[in-house]
């Protein structure tokens, strides 16, 4: 059976997370050591208002993530442990990664491009920095069809920067851009009818042309780093496919896989995230069941939306890991009978 594993993203911190796991398991207190202690203050102790700051934001969803990844790996390979591999069908294997905006620095990690969790946290303190420091404009969540919120977006851009930005679900865009272009939208949308909106509490406008500045120190950033080809497939937000695809494509024109990837990881910043394509090319691939790793459960309700009878966990304390491995273990069971 082919799982996938999905990364949580901005927007899922909570007070408290990542505490109860860091208790119950030592591989987990290994990766808060390594995060530090103000990081670690900061996931178990930090108030709503500091959570939500960019810069804090960041490292803490990663850090909480990878100690989630390496619980439930360390449980995974206790149950895997027995498999018969001349039977394929019955076995449980990991066979493709994606994460959410953030969450693809989790993916990388965990197919081995960013070598290990130190380097990456690294990586997201710095981008986390230049995305509150670089970063203008704002965000507003549209529930409705995309083709009509993008209709809106046009009528409401006039000379500003609007954009829609995270395509999450076939009822489900994010837009972003200038506040005044952002109002503008809220006003037609309203008028319209057909669609609804909620302004998100975010002072930047993600994954859009307003982070140009951090685009450019992200791929200097990149290239200064180490990078490997991944181990597994992981799906990219800017293009929504396996960013093997693109180095190999790079490669044919003569470009580097560690320039390849920085080119990538610069222009994710500044792009849409393409979440509802990578799920239906995740589905398409033959995914049997989705795991979201890291705090709370928007990327398994958002894939309900895009396939409500896909089946999904998740693993962001020591209670969803023992619920997930057991789950993992009946559908073992069932598949073997």
């Amino acid at each position: 059976m082919k799982i996938a594993l999905l990364f949580a993203g901005q927007g899922a911190q909570y007070t408290g997370m990542g505490q109860d796991i860091y208790n119950e398991y030592k591989i987990c207190r290994q990766i808060f050591e390594m995060a530090g202690e103000e990081i670690t203050n900061w996931c178990f102790f930090g108030d709503k208002e500091t959570l939500r700051r960019t810069e804090v934001t960041q490292p803490c969803i990663y850090t909480v993530t990878m100690a989630c990844y390496k619980a439930f790996l360390e449980e995974f390979s206790k149950l895997t442990m027995g498999q018969n591999f001349n039977s394929e069908n019955e076995n449980l294997e990991i066979v493709s990664y994606a994460g959410f905006s953030l969450g693809e620095y989790a993916a990388l990690t965990a197919a081995d491009v960013i070598g290990d969790f130190k380097t990456g946290l690294e990586i997201v303190k710095k981008r986390g920095k230049w995305m509150g420091e670089f970063g203008s404009g704002g965000m507003v969540a549209a529930m409705g069809e995309r083709a009509n919120i993008l209709q809106i977006v046009e009528e409401a851009r006039e000379d500003s920067i609007l954009e829609g930005v995270n395509f999450n679900s076939p009822t489900q865009t994010v837009v972003a851009g200038d506040k005044i272009a952002l109002e503008r939208f809220c006003e037609i949308a309203k008028h319209h009818g057909h669609v609804k909106t909620v302004v998100l509490s975010v002072g930047n406008a993600f994954h859009s042309p307003l982070m140009e500045p951090v685009s450019g120190k992200l791929y200097d950033l990149f290239l200064d780093t180490e990078l490997n080809h991944p181990n597994k497939p992981v799906y990219s937000n800017a293009t929504s496919r396996d960013i093997s695809e693109y180095i190999a494509q790079d490669e044919k024109d003569g470009i580097t896989a560690s320039e390849s990837l920085a080119k990538l990881m610069a222009l994710q910043v500044k792009t849409p995230v393409y979440w509802e394509e990578i799920m239906n090319n995740l589905i398409e691939s033959g995914i049997d069941i989705f795991i979201e790793i890291g705090p709370g459960k928007t990327l398994s309700g958002l894939a309900k939306k895009i396939k409500h009878d896909i089946n999904t966990l998740h693993v962001e304390n020591a209670e969803s890991l023992e619920h997930t491995i057991k789950a993992l273990k009946d559908f073992q069971d069932n598949q073997e009978r």
